[in-house]
């Protein structure tokens, strides 16, 4: 049987974001993919108008029946949530799961650029920090990773030294795997990683295709979870993700619309 996994974070009408393009990923890898929207959204944020449906109630009562109904999960994935109610309702619940021998991964959905989200208030944060608590893998780009250590954001290079002092930060939150996407460090892009189990810190360098699409990080994070779930190392995961996103990205790069996202769907052959 194919392993279940749980997606919990938005899902967009319009734009390859979130679950839209988490979902042909990894039901592509082979998982029963199953969802729990915190939002339906009319279309990526970043377009600056947009329409949302708050599904925190239809959450509420969803995680119940499911309880009733003792439905299992092998794995669950959280990425945004657009309140406190809701961090509360989702942090719960991967408690319960987590009793039950669940993995859980955590993409702190919130920031980049040095800045949150539309919509996303700054209180959000400390929330954030009690999700991550609770996860095996958490997935933050550096943006986020700063906002929830509480170390300020640099816009240009930092060092090694400092991306180790920002891990250890975060280590205070949780105590599972920790990779921070997005990373400039030593003057390179990287994906800079703290896994728990060795107690081995590693930065993976990568080379940047000058254009920016909205959503890469959902693949990225789909990507490492599947092979994650597969029982492939921390680190082999990470640079098969890196890999798919930069092929994905190379073969769309000159796409009109970025905002939109990456046509997942046509990208399932570079998995």
């Amino acid at each position: 049987m194919p392993k279940r996994v749980l997606l919990i974070t938005d899902m967009a009408g319009q734009t390859k974001v979130a679950m839209t393009a988490m979902i042909p990923i990894l039901s592509h890898m082979g998982y029963s993919l199953f969802n729990l929207p915190t939002a339906l959204v009319s279309n990526n944020f970043a377009y600056g108008d947009y329409a949302l449906l708050d599904t925190t109630e239809y959450m509420r009562k969803s995680i119940s029946v499911w309880q009733k109904l003792d439905f299992r999960f092998d794995a669950v994935g959280t990425g945004i949530v657009i309140s406190h109610e809701q961090l509360e309702i989702v942090n719960e619940y991967c408690k319960f799961l987590k009793t039950k021998g669940i993995t859980i991964f955590s993409d702190p959905v919130m920031a980049d650029n040095g800045e949150l989200y539309n919509g996303i208030s700054e209180s959000i944060v400390s929330y954030m920090r009690e999700l991550i608590g609770v996860a095996d893998y958490i997935v933050p780009n550096y943006t986020e990773a700063c906002f929830l250590a509480g170390i300020p954001y640099q816009s240009g290079s930092i060092s090694s030294s400092q991306m180790r002092e920002l891990i250890d930060a975060l280590r205070k939150y949780t105590s599972g795997t920790i990779v921070v996407t997005s990373a400039f460090v030593d003057n390179k892009k990287q994906v800079c990683c703290y896994e728990p189990k060795s107690g081995e810190y590693f930065n993976l360098p990568y080379e940047e295709i000058p254009v920016s699409f909205s959503g890469t990080g959902d693949i990225f994070c789909s990507v490492f979870m599947g092979h994650i779930l597969k029982g492939e190392p921390v680190k082999q995961s990470i640079e098969v993700a890196m890999t798919a996103v930069g092929r994905m990205v190379e073969r769309f790069k000159t796409k009109e619309d970025k905002l939109e996202g990456l046509p997942v769907e046509s990208c399932l052959d570079l998995l």
